[in-house]
């Protein structure tokens, strides 16, 4: 297949790389400065077994994605609507688009956008942009993605590719299960700029994520979401297979950018105004990241 990449950050990159090592043409549409690294040398994919660099074509321009098969649609859920505009006069009528963001809607955002079938993606994966044109792999990689045409070809190319895929019915409430784990790490990641493994070493931590989870908790249960396995061993699971790993709203205020904390801890906020269930503890996870990317912008 012809694959794209739109948003070629670190997520983009290790599923792009993963299957350009499996023979398919892949194309990246990202930053100035990492297109100009994947054009001069490749893309670095920086795994736990293996360390390749690999050539790909990339561009700032989204026409490069003209041709494409499937479409890795990677950008921040901020940017859902107007990157979809862009895409939408390069894709072919019958391009799959696959969502692997963060947040339960923007699958759902992307079709009021564009005509072509899209297909919600649950992402588990630990990476990171090591520097312009490099992503290191720290761990997982599974995806979990809606049935649409084309889906079951997109996952079958995935796993011959090497990453777990899984069709599931019930993608709504997987996408809530991440979304939960989320809302339990990613704020406190990113307030403290630690790691998962250190966060839970902490005092009074363990209390914290536990309200942050029973509010979530009960905005799903008020939104009749079906959630699939075990929250509370998912939430324990994430310290323990990453420990290492800094939430992506970490790495975005690290780097001076806005989060996605509105589609996150925001968006369970949002939700349980609307359904009547208090969230205290998320919305004060929302203002102090807001608070922090407030400063920067400031200074």
């Amino acid at each position: 297949m012809k694959v794209a990449v739109m948003g070629a950050g670190a997520v983009g990159c290790f599923y792009g790389g993963m299957l350009a090592r499996a023979g398919h043409e892949v194309v990246l549409v990202g930053r100035p400065q990492h297109v100009a690294a994947f054009t001069e040398r490749g893309l670095r994919l920086q795994a736990q077994s293996f360390d390749q660099t690999l050539a790909v074509a990339a561009s700032t321009d989204p026409a490069i994605v003209a041709g494409a098969d499937l479409v890795l649609f990677c950008v921040k859920s901020t940017d859902t609507e107007s990157a979809g505009a862009q895409l939408l006069p390069h894709l072919a009528p019958d391009t799959l688009v696959l969502t692997l963001q963060n947040g339960t809607d923007n699958a759902d955002r992307l079709r009021q956008v564009i005509p072509q079938p899209v297909s919600a993606a649950v992402v588990y994966v630990a990476t990171e942009m090591a520097g312009p044109g490099h992503v290191r792999h720290h761990g997982r990689g599974e995806l979990v993605i809606e049935p649409a045409a084309r889906s079951q070809q997109a996952a079958e190319a995935l796993i011959a590719a090497g990453v777990p895929t899984e069709i599931s019915d019930n993608v709504r409430g997987a996408l809530w299960f991440k979304l939960i784990l989320n809302c339990a790490y990613n704020a406190l990641s990113a307030i403290t700029q630690l790691p998962y493994g250190r966060i839970v070493q902490s005092a009074g931590v363990a209390e914290v994520i536990a309200q942050l989870v029973a509010e979530c908790r009960a905005v799903a249960d008020a939104d009749q979401v079906a959630l699939p396995g075990d929250i509370d061993a998912g939430v324990r699971m994430i310290a323990a297979s990453m420990p290492n790993q800094y939430s992506s709203t970490a790495q975005d205020l690290a780097r001076g950018k806005l989060s996605e904390i509105d589609h996150l801890n925001g968006f369970i906020v949002r939700r349980g105004q609307a359904l009547g269930v208090a969230t205290p503890v998320n919305l004060a996870m929302q203002t102090l990241v807001k608070l922090i990317e407030s400063k920067q912008a400031s200074t």
